[in-house]
């Protein structure tokens, strides 16, 4: 990941081209005038990664029907070497960064080793498809690991792979224990916390506030200390956000020109013009979060002297008169001795008169 800004945003459009290059063209521009940092697209050959009997997932029957099979869909989604090598240069002129999220080894190799992509994204369903995670880590930089349906045991065994092909050579195949002892060592788990971002969703379209639980991601940053984020399936902007608030350094949310368009996802995808009030809130927040240190702003410098109260004659006081609570006041503006001074002030004698309403 390549961005200089803190939140990583990143527009899923995913196979909401419906496999044509035009409509993905116009995804990315949607994604370019939104502000996101990133656009990212689907790569698989639909042959490879299911079987002609497996069945679509209920949220995929309810947005497409059930007539046709998974592989019947997904083949009308795919995006050939070519489709992708020409949005991949798209997106190199439009000034965005290309991901891609491959499913099968084929797919993975063309992203790496031809398109030299240097971040990729692993998706939910991959988590425990063990040889793949491996050959991610051997032949990415950067992963970025999304971990719905998945339980923290199954997030350690991912990143115990993970861990196992960055710091091992291919001479040596990963075993139980050697997967274990990976994640544990110094190395092992210094590569995932540098290498590894975990994306915390929930994998259902769209997902409901209460199927959230986005205090998930926080207890994934607290277990493994690596980078955490947000893959958003909910409707709207406003969780996105929140997960922002509580640390997300990784936004990703669906993309889609138009909600209406058939396919398994617009559905659950933010319109251009929603992506772009996205990004605007993420980076107010980016903005609002500061340096962390307490100070005053410029602006409150100047307003502390208007804000503020000093000590002030309640009444005319005389040389040689002695402060009391009833001859002096708190009042604005701040420009006086510091109301902290009080107590040290009463009994004290004025050295000189002292005018009602001048500060002391």
């Amino acid at each position: 990941m390549t961005t200089n800004h803190k939140i990583f945003i990143v527009a899923e459009a995913g196979v909401n081209h419906n496999g044509s290059i035009d409509l993905a063209r116009e995804l990315v521009d949607a994604a370019v005038d939104a502000g996101a940092d990133a656009v990212k697209f689907q790569s698989f050959v639909a042959a490879s990664i299911v079987t002609a009997t497996a069945s679509k997932a209920e949220y995929q029957i309810a947005n497409m029907g059930s007539s046709e099979s998974q592989l019947e869909m997904l083949k009308k989604l795919e995006l050939s070497h070519a489709q992708q090598r020409e949005l991949f240069e798209y997106c190199k002129n439009q000034g965005i960064q290309f991901l891609s999220t491959p499913f099968d080894f084929e797919s993975l190799k063309f992203l790496t080793a031809d398109l030299g992509l240097e971040t990729i994204k692993i998706g939910s369903g991959e988590l425990t498809n063990a040889p793949f995670l491996y050959e991610v880590a051997r032949s990415s930089k950067k992963i970025i690991l999304s971990t719905g349906m998945s339980t923290i045991d199954e997030v350690t065994e991912a990143l115990g792979v993970i861990a196992f092909a960055m710091t091992n050579d291919s001479s040596q195949a990963p075993t139980s224990s050697s997967i274990v002892a990976a994640l544990a060592s110094t190395e092992g788990n210094s590569a995932v916390k540098s290498r590894v971002t975990l994306l915390h969703c929930t994998t259902d379209y769209p997902t409901k506030p209460s199927d959230v639980n986005l205090n998930a991601m926080l207890t994934l940053r607290d277990q493994f200390g690596c980078q955490v984020g947000f893959s958003d399936h909910s409707v709207g902007i406003h969780l996105a956000v929140a997960a922002v608030a509580m640390g997300a350094t990784v936004i990703e949310k669906h993309l889609t020109i138009d909600r209406n368009l058939p396919g398994p996802d617009h559905k659950a995808s933010l319109e251009p013009n929603e992506f772009k009030t996205l990004v605007d809130q993420v980076r107010d927040l980016e903005d609002a979060f500061g340096d962390g240190t307490k100070r005053p702003t410029e602006i409150e410098l100047k307003n502390k002297k208007i804000a503020r109260r000093s000590l002030v004659a309640s009444q005319a006081i005389k040389k040689g008169e002695a402060f009391t609570a009833s001859n002096v006041a708190i009042k604005r503006p701040g420009t006086g001795r510091s109301p902290f001074e009080y107590w040290a002030l009463l009994g004290t004698k004025a050295t000189r008169d002292i005018a009602e309403h001048e500060l002391i």
